[in-house]
């Protein structure tokens, strides 16, 4: 009993954790916060190390996060570290830096982060990023050459959503900036390479190809009205369902959690369904999101092989458990049938000793 009563003691934390997480698979959420808080049991230090590596680094984004997720674990943080931290968010935030990231996102089309993703949608918006893009993939097409075709099926599905933005006031603002993010995650090498597939295929299925090569021999940057509108109808918007979806949650994420959060989601996100979960995370963590990510990695949105050392702590803790009730259940029939005995030889004892009388009587009469 003593050693299965052990056993329990020790086994509960994990089993207890193991409970939560398993329990909590269909709620990203909750599924993120359990996995946490089952990593910074064993580890309170991490979020220390990291905030240190994320300075270091010069990602106070990433950095601001860790703090963030401290506060609301309660893990305490030193007023050095955390002023070192509230200094690099105030210098990245900056008017000096904000306007050189917002140009360069403007003119290059890469985003690393709010400014220059700004920058990058305010060109997409005004159809001279994608128009961009489409036309120098075109040629690579038409010429035979290397060509990316998921930059080039995003860009078509930019300049269709961007009209849809107009018309809608802005109401898919989410998917234009999704698509935007996807698209620069691309070009920089960011995406993680099933979800690279995945979007390949889609893409390739949008663009009616021999048309694209005659809108874009005839097109130029110089005359974007008429270049999208003849680049628009090679789109087959009918086929972008899927990707346009995609951008959304894309866009979700980038919303809710920051734009560093969305690149962070889209390397390790594997299909469309994992971006789902990412944007329901994005949306119940908000800021703490990219430290989720960086604790827990891919294991913030699924539980994989992970899933049979759970079963076994869940069953270990069982099986104690079940040791320790019988082990209760024996001690408590062997007391019992001891104290039974006892009763019975004492019963015993006196039914002979008030024999003794009579046969003593019955020995002298005789």
């Amino acid at each position: 009993m003593l050693v299965c009563a052990v056993m329990c003691a020790l086994l509960w934390p994990r089993a207890r954790d193991a409970a939560f997480i398993l329990a909590a698979q269909d709620d990203p959420a909750g599924f993120a916060d359990a996995r946490l808080n089952s990593a910074l049991r064993t580890e309170p230090a991490v979020v220390t190390e990291n905030i240190e590596a994320a300075l270091g680094a010069d990602d106070a984004d990433l950095a601001d996060s860790l703090v963030e997720l401290a506060r609301d674990k309660d893990i305490p943080l030193n007023e050095e570290l955390s002023r070192r931290v509230s200094n690099a968010v105030a210098e990245a935030n900056s008017s000096a830096h904000f306007a050189k990231r917002f140009a360069a996102g403007l003119v290059t089309g890469n985003a690393d982060d709010v400014a220059s993703l700004s920058g990058t949608v305010a060109g997409d918006l005004l159809v001279f990023g994608d128009i961009r893009d489409m036309v120098r993939e075109g040629k690579h097409l038409a010429m035979g050459e290397d060509t990316d075709r998921l930059v080039l099926g995003l860009a078509a599905a930019g300049l269709v959503v961007t009209a849809a933005t107009y018309v809608s006031l802005g109401e898919v603002a989410p998917a234009r900036a999704g698509l935007t993010l996807v698209k620069d995650a691309r070009k920089v090498g960011r995406l993680g390479e099933r979800l690279t597939e995945w979007a390949g295929r889609s893409a390739r299925q949008m663009v009616d190809t021999p048309m694209l090569q005659k809108a874009v021999a005839s097109g130029s940057v110089l005359r974007p009205v008429q270049t999208a509108s003849a680049i628009r109808a090679t789109f087959k918007a009918e086929k972008a369902g899927a990707l346009v979806r995609l951008a959304k949650d894309v866009g979700r994420v980038g919303e809710n959690a920051g734009i560093r959060a969305a690149q962070d989601m889209l390397r390790i996100a594997e299909n469309p369904k994992d971006m789902a979960r990412a944007a329901r995370l994005a949306e119940a963590s908000g800021g703490k999101t990219r430290a989720i990510l960086k604790l827990l990695g891919r294991g913030a949105l699924l539980l994989a092989a992970g899933a049979f050392d759970l079963s076994l702590w869940l069953f270990g803790a069982v099986l104690a458990l079940f040791g320790f009730l019988s082990s209760i259940k024996a001690m408590t029939e062997r007391l019992t049938q001891s104290w039974l005995d006892r009763k019975k030889a004492r019963r015993f004892r006196q039914q002979m000793a008030a024999c003794q009388p009579a046969v003593a009587i019955s020995g002298a009469s005789g």
